[in-house]
């Protein structure tokens, strides 16, 4: 376990001396240029892309979960039941459009820019989210339901002090699922002039040089994995945690 934290601490360490000195590192992407190509991206610092592209794909992801996470609650109450088919298919729209065809779709209203970017990752991290909050609050286990109300608590505290505590793992799942899809796919955001890192590598492939390809795919990659792998953690200890106060009001 230690061994595993000193890893990703390293693996932490290297990508923000990459994003913030990327000239340091410039020797390892050399073997990857040619005819005098520069090894590394400078037309826009690198740090700034990445910030831009996390604090794009924090945006959507928030958004995605406050409305899918209020769709699983309005559909999990027994005035909104008849309401789920219409939920799934909101839900399912950014997972029917593929990401490019909503772009496309809303440069003409919004215009070029993080706009029509934001939307896409919205759309598409829909699902994930909804689907594992509908799972976690319909998952309540009865004798738990039957001890709350039994203790005479009102249906909004028993949403706020009982079911979505012990949904959060789940849900949680679903918004690390849902980050981890936003972060590779908002690179095509650049492809509308949003500043992200899919700058790198669109410059890459227009240049035909793979170092600038390898340094964006890089960034993100390591990005995805470590963010998948912090919300992992955390989702553990709430499931550890959930498990326990589970066991104690059974």
């Amino acid at each position: 376990m230690r061994i595993g934290l000193v890893i990703r601490i390293v693996i932490l360490l290297l990508l923000i001396g990459l994003v913030a000195s990327p000239q340091s590192f410039a020797f390892l992407f050399e073997p990857l240029t040619r005819d005098g190509q520069p090894a590394i991206y400078t037309q826009t610092p690198l740090l700034e892309l990445t910030l831009n592209h996390l604090m794009i794909v924090a945006i959507a992801v928030v958004a995605a979960t406050l409305v899918a996470v209020g769709l699983a609650i309005l559909v999990t109450r027994p005035f909104g039941t008849e309401f789920l088919p219409l939920s799934r298919s909101l839900s399912n729209i950014g997972q029917t459009f593929p990401p490019v065809a909503v772009l496309a779709l809303c440069v003409p209203v919004l215009g070029f820019g993080t706009g029509p970017t934001l939307v896409a990752l919205f759309l598409y991290g829909l699902l994930p989210i909804f689907e594992n909050a509908l799972a976690g609050l319909t998952g309540l286990e009865p004798g738990i339901a039957d001890a709350a109300r039994g203790s005479g608590m009102t249906d909004g505290q028993m949403l706020v002090e009982v079911e979505l505590p012990l949904a959060a793992p789940v849900i949680l799942a679903g918004i690390r699922l849902s980050t981890v899809i936003s972060l590779g796919t908002a690179t095509i955001g650049s492809t509308v002039a949003a500043s992200t890192l899919g700058e790198v590598i669109i410059a890459g492939l227009l240049s035909g040089n793979i170092a600038f390809v390898a340094q964006g795919g890089l960034v993100v990659g390591v990005l995805a994995v470590l963010i998948y792998d912090g919300l992992g953690y955390f989702e553990r200890r709430l499931m550890r945690r959930m498990g326990n106060r589970s066991r104690q009001a059974a």
